[in-house]
């Protein structure tokens, strides 16, 4: 997922490292495009292409792309995501079908992307997948129950699979909280955005929430410099 926030802004950082990337999108075609401008204007190599990692054919679509584009695939970066932003005050307004669909993106997806990557990465000796999770995962706070349960479940793959795929790839996630994106503010509106703002302003070790710039270089790092690094949840 890179037409805007994170991913967006991770895949420029990848471009500027001097990588091709294939950027994928499910709805936000315009703005994927734009990502994908700004990646060419870096020096890279780009696709842009749609698709739903919810999907199992999708998935395998994207990585045969890449490789049929560049004939490798060097790093994995999971950062499609949804959630629903109902609490537990609300209990009726989450279904079956909501849990299932949060669960399909955030871990069924981020499961098929590596296993269909994971050939491809070993290839190269030097694979990397990063993890684009949550402190939900960890702390059991979010957005939701089905938004907590699909991070904890990337969490504890991060784990196994940093072990099931070593020493050919090194696996990672970054779990950031509060985000100051447009899609926390979406999400809850702006004046719920500003008080849970407050709150880390108040609260956190270092006295501000997560930019979309601090996650994208955090995902970088893991790609592109932790090289004795597999097996950790950044928080």
């Amino acid at each position: 997922g890179s037409a805007t926030g994170v991913g967006a802004a991770t895949a420029l950082l990848l471009a500027q490292r001097g990588y091709d990337v294939l950027i994928k999108y499910s709805k936000s075609e315009a703005e994927a495009r734009q990502s994908e401008a700004a990646c060419r204007a870096a020096g890279a190599d780009t696709l842009l292409q749609r698709g739903d990692v919810a999907d199992d054919a999708d998935c395998k679509a994207l990585a045969q792309a890449a490789v049929a584009r560049w004939g490798r695939i060097d790093a994995l970066v999971n950062n499609a995501g949804v959630s629903t932003f109902t609490g537990a005050a609300n209990w009726d307004a989450l279904d079956a079908q909501t849990f299932q669909r949060i669960l399909g993106v955030n871990a069924v997806g981020s499961f098929q992307m590596v296993r269909t990557c994971a050939p491809h990465l070993k290839a190269t000796g030097d694979g990397a997948i990063v993890n684009v999770s949550s402190i939900a995962g960890s702390l059991g706070i979010g957005s939701s129950v089905p938004y907590i349960a699909s991070k904890g479940a990337v969490n504890a793959m991060t784990l196994y699979l940093a072990r099931a795929l070593a020493p050919e790839i090194r696996v990672n996630a970054v779990c950031p909280g509060l985000i100051t994106s447009r899609w926390f503010v979406d999400g809850i509106g702006q004046e719920g955005f500003e008080k849970v703002k407050a709150t880390y302003e108040r609260t956190a070790p270092l006295g501000r929430p997560f930019t979309i710039d601090d996650v994208a270089e955090a995902v970088v790092w893991l790609v592109d410099g932790a090289r004795t690094v597999t097996g950790e949840l950044v928080l």
